[in-house]
């Protein structure tokens, strides 16, 4: 197992973090513990989870899955995202949320610290400051080692880590962006921000939540066991495209030519970026989680390299002008007629 230095953070991370979506839901809990403890006799020191996932259960699964070896992991978890729809500060990067959340994780979690928060999203109402001011605490409290930005672009990256300089406070040390061979919108800007501000990256999605497996043909119905057979909400709206189910299958054909699955070589490409610290996989079985090791041991070429390049150009999803309903763009206000959504932009940033 290699081993990355986790941007301006003294800790280093496995190349490959387990992603725990899955445990505590579609994987149960017998099953989750089992792939836990494989993936750190497998050299693997690094654990995602989140607030939202399962409603609190992942939290509550890894909690009590990593506890006689929790000084080895690298816990990570996040927060922002909606909890209570009938509470509307349940929600965000306020400090009033902040502190309840991390409050709530680490009774989930079972244990006295977080190593790496992350904020899930972008919060464009809660005044940055106001954001750095309670993570610092809660990292000067102890219950924080340190914290990321996850689903954050560019500016808002430039945009924490000058305001923590400015105050003098602890500043992020790593982002969680998509980033995946159907979807390179990361390397426009978001990656060479983080490297410029001493972020590392933990990306999530390699496989593009399942479709870069080669496992979907096009125009064929998926099989029910599948995300997509499940009528997945997040697949839907991303990566579930003709033109990333066709980029699949030529991905999975390169792929065989050179012995590794369609999942492998796209796993593999990720981490052959020089900005990647770490990448993300969420198994919902114990198959799945062993499905990704060869990609650590294979070594792209530079014909590798063009071959994705000619797929799709660096910067850009498989399809010309995606964008995610999940974390739209709002760079263009309209002064009149504006839509819905472009008025709630307006409201929001």
């Amino acid at each position: 197992m290699e081993y990355r230095q986790l941007g301006r953070s003294g800790i280093k991370v496995s190349t490959l973090t387990l992603g725990t979506m899955m445990f505590g839901g579609p994987t149960d809990e017998a099953t989750s513990a089992r792939i836990i403890d494989q993936a750190l006799e497998q050299g693997v020191n690094s654990i995602d989870t989140a607030d939202v996932y399962g409603k609190g259960e992942s939290e509550r699964v890894v909690g009590r899955s990593i506890a006689a070896q929790r000084e080895r992991w690298v816990l990570a978890t996040k927060f922002a995202n909606p909890l209570d729809s009938n509470d509307v500060n349940a929600r965000g990067a306020s400090r009033k949320h902040i502190v309840r959340a991390v409050d709530a994780s680490l009774k989930r979690l079972n244990t006295d610290y977080i190593d790496l928060l992350y904020i899930h999203r972008e919060d464009h109402e809660t005044p940055v400051e106001e954001t750095v001011r309670a993570l610092s605490d809660l990292i000067q409290a102890g219950k924080l080692r340190y914290y990321g930005l996850s689903n954050h672009r560019a500016w808002k990256i430039a945009e924490f880590s000058h305001t923590a300089q400015a105050l003098g406070l602890d500043a992020p040390v790593a982002s969680q962006p998509l980033y995946n061979i159907a979807n390179r919108q990361a390397e426009a800007e978001q990656l060479t921000a983080a490297h410029r501000y001493g972020l590392g990256v933990i990306s999530y999605s390699p496989l593009a939540r399942g479709v870069l497996t080669g496992k979907y043909e096009p125009g064929a119905t998926p099989a029910s066991d599948t995300r997509a057979g499940r009528s997945d909400r997040r697949l839907q709206q991303t990566e579930w495209r003709p033109e990333s189910l066709e980029l699949a299958r030529r991905v999975r054909e390169h792929a065989q030519a050179r012995g590794l699955s369609a999942g492998q070589f796209a796993l593999a490409w990720v981490l052959n970026s020089r900005y990647i610290s770490s990448t993300i996989g969420g198994p919902r079985t114990e198959a799945q989680w062993q499905d990704y090791l060869p990609a650590l041991r294979y070594h792209l070429t530079s014909e590798d390299e063009a071959f994705v390049d000619s797929l799709v150009t660096s910067g850009h999803p498989s399809t010309p002008g995606f964008n995610d309903p999940g974390h739209p763009f709002f760079g263009r206000i309209a002064r009149h007629g504006a839509s819905g959504d472009t008025q709630a932009a307006v409201q929001q940033g």
